[in-house]
């Protein structure tokens, strides 16, 4: 174990996260390589009383992997990458990144459901459900774990899979890191490039309702191997954009085809029947697509969402009333279309609740370093706000920073709220775990 104090020369670039207005001041970073250094951290937190925190990625957009004073056991040395193709499975240290992760396993032509940004933890992510554009064809992120490996509160390795300590392992499939420190994961994984049908269509604001409208259509009665997106952006300084558009608003639609490389050209004729302004949609490195909407650490994040049940024209009216009022050309509103393998995993099976959810809505506030926060903030509270009015009251939690204790049942239902209560109650009952969103133990 590597500890790394507030004097240390190294403590501002390992405190440093994704969201970049996030100013926590930890006291102490251990860094953990192994399960034992995980359970030394934790005996220390206990010794010296420290809060604890735990960060992989630190994509957590409200700073859940910090805090202030306290200790974070911090996993990303945990690196190891081991994939059995015969079997299709992969077990990965918990400090993997899924960029990491998919140029591993695609050097088999093999995936799993992962995050849309390559930095993203697969630690993170995969504990609070594991959004990604593969998620119609292969089902979430957690839908695919065969086994966890996590230090509990009091310092103890554990398993948990569907043999072993089957209440934890049903817990850790969207509950998030409640119940102790997550060491390493085991995957399914499936067939999958390493080229596939994937990219990019744009087009002029102006287009977006009829646009967006369309996308409602096709997405709807879309194949499951056909995952996607839409967003209202702003058109990048790129030699592939057009210069009228560049720096304004223009509607976007992420596609990835799971399946046939020529299959999915035709999956996507009707989009590019809509003549997009730019079509950057062909056969592509699945790890390449997997980059696409990466963007730099740094700049200040608040992003919250909404499950949506339909997408009727007036809700359609709202995501594009929201993404022409933009407060920063770095903020999207974003819709995307569950359905497929998400909605086929049993209700009873994981903690998630929602699953038969037809879309999320997601805005995404990023503004730069001295930028107007309370503007950028506000704009989106009140996209949701006036988006909540077509929504069912079910949240990802994922897809949002801290909006109190609400929420966090919201995304459960009261009854599976009460189950994950009692179960962190016997892995976690003083709460040390409690960066994160959070489960009060029972």
């Amino acid at each position: 174990m590597d500890l790394v104090r507030t004097q240390d020369p190294r403590y501002e670039e390992l405190r440093s996260i994704h969201n970049g207005m996030i100013g926590k001041r930890p006291s102490v970073i251990a860094q953990c390589a192994a399960p034992g250094d995980v359970i030394e951290a934790l005996a220390l937190a206990r010794h010296e009383s420290y809060e604890v925190a735990v960060r992989a990625g630190g994509h957590s957009v409200a700073g859940m992997c910090l805090n202030d004073g306290g200790l974070v056991i911090d996993v990303r040395p945990m690196k190891s990458i081991d994939v059995d193709p015969d079997g299709r499975r992969v077990r990965v240290g918990a400090g993997v990144t899924w960029g990491e992760f998919d140029r591993s396993t695609q050097a088999h032509g093999l995936a799993t459901t992962g995050g849309r940004v390559s930095s993203t933890g697969v630690a993170g992510l995969t504990l609070g459900g594991g959004s990604g554009w593969a998620e119609r064809a292969f089902g979430l992120a957690c839908d695919n774990l065969i086994a966890v490996d996590l230090v509990t509160a009091d310092g103890r390795a554990v398993t948990a899979s569907a043999d072993s300590n089957s209440d934890l392992f049903w817990a850790l499939h969207g509950g998030g890191g409640n119940f102790g420190v997550a060491t390493s994961f085991e995957f399914r994984l499936h067939p999958l490039g390493p080229t596939v049908t994937a990219g990019l269509f744009l087009w002029p604001g102006p287009a977006g309702a009829d646009v967006a409208r369309a996308y409602r259509d096709l997405a709807t009665s879309a194949p499951d191997e056909l995952g996607s997106g839409l967003v209202m952006m702003t058109g990048p300084p790129e030699d592939f954009v057009p210069t009228h558009l560049q720096g304004a608003t223009v509607v976007a639609i992420g596609v990835l085809w799971v399946g046939d490389v020529e299959e999915g050209a035709e999956a996507v004729r009707s989009l590019r029947e809509m003549s997009p302004e730019v079509d950057l949609v062909g056969p592509m490195p699945y790890t390449d697509f997997q980059r696409m909407i990466d963007e730099p650490p740094g700049n200040n994040n608040y992003w919250s969402a909404e499950y949506l049940d339909t997408l009727p024209d007036e809700a359609i009216d709202v995501f594009m009333k929201y993404g022409s009022e933009r407060q920063s050309p770095l903020s999207s509103p974003i819709l995307l279309p569950w359905g497929g393998a998400v909605a086929r995993v049993d209700e009873a099976a994981t903690p998630m609740t929602n699953r038969q959810v037809a879309w999320i809505a997601h805005p995404y506030a990023v503004w730069e370093s001295g930028g107007d926060s309370d503007r950028n903030i506000e704009w989106a509270r009140s996209f949701r706000r006036d988006i909540a009015h077509y929504a069912n009251g079910g949240v990802y939690l994922n897809f949002i920073g801290d909006e109190g204790e609400d929420r966090v049942r919201a995304a459960f239902g009261e009854a599976k709220y009460r189950r994950l209560a009692a179960i962190k109650g016997e892995w976690d009952p003083e709460n040390v775990f409690k960066g994160n969103q959070n489960i009060r133990p029972s």
